[in-house]
């Protein structure tokens, strides 16, 4: 648990050093607004990708009025406007689908106001209960003759968060749900709605040809969170009006995991955020925000929702010094908008006045409802099983995407397979896994010994890897070694909330794991057995909550602590260093093939209990098996499904050789879930590198287990033991 605590306390001081560090990813020009838009252009797009607002939206010409014999679109009237059921295309089986207040004269601003998660678009115009009325902005401005659009946002129930046809039910919120497969397909539910308010803009702008009318965006809590990124993202924004989100981002791990975005905080902070908005005007009110504690409660039924995740209203303090860290942007392109803070509920007047929109005075009278007794359950519903299809169409298109990635890769001849690989090598460590700087000085070894058999001496081992950052195991030295021989490395790893001693005790016989370092050691093998840091429960997974915003993982630790036990094992006198191996079972599979592919000084791998089609694993719907179903948050990579998947992480091995371990009933995966994908690696190594004899698969009669058969087999041939 040091080990845990040293890497989380390491995620904290990045996290407040990344603000200082930002500039390095900007080249602001301020001589003019189109030099200063040219210059922030690569940051938008990056801001776009990472959110996950990349897919091509369908033109937008009209809104579809929705109605039915039971329900006409005209749902309600107010002084000056009406308001209409509509819903609009975004792209391909995703629509937009909400409220229209539609002024009876012409719109002097055309604004999408966004609720919060926890309101319904009624609540916003005043036909529902729920907001007080001062609170109602959609109302407010469409009173004063703006043209109004209010979308429906996924919410945070959990309702629909599982699949009743293999009775899977769990308590994700809903934007958990979708945020979870959105991830490995490089989307997100944040990108998902800003594309919903920017095909609202596609329609403004289509509006415009007719007649000229300012367009601006609006929203409050998760809403505001939407308008501030939608008007980073699209300069057509003139104008945004931010309630109950602007303020400082170094707890964003303390927030509810559907606002975790890969690589945020490395370059984009609230004041970098509005900085895309300069020198558009952007009005920040304060002392709002949803209170929310945490996701709905389990309950036997429901379970695996990520833990924690609370809101509530960002201090006024904390927003204020955010915004004047923004203010520069605005000051030095003399914005004539600029930035503005008001208090809670002064944001509508203020924009108003931002966009030039004639005022009246309002009534004070509710809108007329014409619709009566409204459920708005159905609508919700439809909206988020369309972005669990549309996301559930991008998993199944990944392999073509992956394919497109891989297309440069030269697989002619093993050295240049190696060789062209490079490229992707550094891509997925920098881009999928995230890359630490490599570590820094010696391994300085500290040892101790705690085992004396007649095969084996064992060792306990600490090294250093990074300032307060350190690696530990247990190193088992056959007592046979003749002066001046090495002998082959045998790295065993443990899995999940494992420890080195359940592998390497020989006076264990772990259910699992079996001792199998102390095996190998029996048998003349030299073992290391390290500790990863997955242990812990939700502590270890903190560590992904605090890495992701800073485009860091757990496995970025854990490649530089194998960085380094790599550099000390080689320099050991009775080490060969042209032949040590890694074999890990469960979480130490997933390491097998998140480690020794990036890391050349291994000679081979060997992934025991976890190979499979990682994709489906970490996003199917339609499984038992997914993790979209339980606790495994930490397992999240952003994009993963378009870049590789575990036959792809595999063939990078070659041409060094690569076995899977799998018992028929280890409940990892299905048999055929594991096949499946092997085959892509055993037809590679086979007619491509001309290989076939180091790609090899074990199936045996039982559990998550080691076996211990053919795998022994594997390691005394390809380490050449004995000789």
């Amino acid at each position: 648990m040091q080990m845990v605590d040293a890497i989380s306390a390491d995620l904290s001081q990045r996290t407040a050093a990344a603000a200082v560090r930002r500039s390095e990813f900007w080249k602001r020009n301020f001589r003019s607004r189109a030099d200063y838009e040219r210059s922030v252009a690569p940051n938008r797009e990056r801001f776009r990708k990472i959110m996950g607002a990349v897919d091509a939206r369908v033109p937008v010409e009209a809104l579809h009025y929705v109605s039915s014999t039971a329900s006409p679109a005209l749902v309600g009237e107010g002084p000056g406007y009406k308001i209409f059921a509509v819903r609009w295309p975004v792209f391909r089986g995703v629509t937009g689908d909400g409220l229209l207040l539609q002024p009876d004269a012409p719109p002097s601003a055309r604004v999408v106001a966004l609720p919060d998660a926890g309101q319904t678009p009624e609540m916003l115009a005043g036909l529902a209960p729920g907001v007080a009325p001062e609170a109602q902005f959609a109302r407010r401005l469409a009173e004063n003759g703006c043209q109004v659009l209010v979308p429906t946002l996924i919410d945070r129930g959990d309702t629909w968060s599982g699949n009743p046809v293999i009775k899977k039910a769990t308590n994700q919120p809903h934007r958990e749900f979708i945020y979870r497969m959105a991830f490995e397909a490089g989307r997100h539910i944040i990108g998902y709605e800003v594309q919903k308010t920017l095909s609202a803009v596609d329609w403004f702008e289509h509006e415009n040809r007719v007649r000229k009318a300012p367009i601006a965006v609006a929203g409050y809590g998760e809403g505001g969170l939407i308008a501030f990124w939608s008007a980073a993202a699209d300069t057509r924004i003139e104008a945004a009006l931010v309630s109950g989100y602007f303020s400082a981002r170094e707890d964003l791990w303390k927030e509810p995991i559907y606002r975790d975005v890969w690589g945020l905080l490395r370059e984009f902070g609230d004041a970098e955020i509005a900085g895309l908005v300069a020198p558009r005007t952007l009005i920040v009110e304060t002392g709002a925000g949803p209170e929310i504690a945490g996701p709905p409660a389990e309950t036997n039924d429901r379970k695996g929702a990520t833990p924690n995740g609370s809101l509530s209203p960002p201090p006024a303090r904390v927003a204020e010094a955010e915004i004047e860290r923004a203010r520069p942007f605005f000051a030095q392109l003399k914005a004539a908008g600029g930035l503005r803070s008001v208090l809670r509920n002064s944001g509508a007047a203020e924009l108003l006045r931002a966009v030039g929109a004639a005022k009246a005075t309002p009534s004070g009278s509710a809108p007329v409802n014409k619709r009566g007794a409204f459920d708005p359950s159905p609508r919700l519903r439809a909206q988020f099983e369309e972005l669990i299809a549309y996301t559930q169409d991008l998993i199944r298109e990944s392999p073509r995407r992956r394919e497109q990635f891989w297309a440069n890769a030269d697989a002619s001849t093993p050295e240049r397979w190696k060789e062209s690989t490079g490229f992707h090598r550094d891509y997925i460590w920098r881009e999928v896994i995230g890359r630490m700087p490599d570590p820094t000085g010696k391994p300085n070894p500290r040892a101790r010994q705690v085992y004396d058999t007649a095969a084996f001496r064992g060792y306990e081992v600490t090294l250093d890897v990074w300032p307060n950052i350190y690696a530990y195991g247990i190193l088992l030295v056959p007592k046979n070694l003749r002066a001046g021989e090495r002998r082959p490395v045998v790295v065993c790893q443990h899995g999940l909330e494992g420890r080195p001693a359940d592998v390497a005790d020989p006076a264990q016989d772990h259910r699992a794991y079996h001792a199998f370092a102390a095996r190998l050691a029996e048998q003349g093998f030299v073992t290391f057995s390290p500790q990863n840091p997955y242990i812990g429960m939700d502590r270890f997974r903190i560590i992904q909550r605090k890495a992701h915003p800073l485009k860091l993982s757990l496995f970025s630790y854990i490649l530089g602590q194998h960085q380094q036990i790599l550099e000390w094992l080689s320099s050991l006198p009775f080490a060969d260093p042209a032949r040590i191996g890694f074999y890990g079972l469960s979480y130490g599979g997933k390491t097998a093939v998140r480690v020794p592919p990036f890391l050349d000084r291994y000679a081979l791998s060997i992934c025991s209990g976890d190979f499979n089609e990682w994709v489906w694993k970490t996003t199917s719907v339609d499984s038992t098996y997914s993790y979209m179903f339980t606790r495994e948050y930490d397992m999240l990579e952003f994009d993963f499904a378009n870049i590789v998947n575990y036959s792809d992480l595999a063939n990078l091995m070659a041409p060094r050789p690569f076995m899977v371990e799998r018992g028929h009933m280890d409940q990892v995966a299905p048999d055929e879930w594991v096949a499946y994908e092997f085959a892509k690696v055993r037809r590679f190594y086979d007619t491509t590198m001309n290989l076939p004899e180091r790609a090899r698969i074990e199936f045996f009669n039982g559990p998550h287990t080691i076996n211990g058969k053919g795998t022994f087999e594997f390691l005394r041939e390809f380490l050449r033991w004995p000789k």
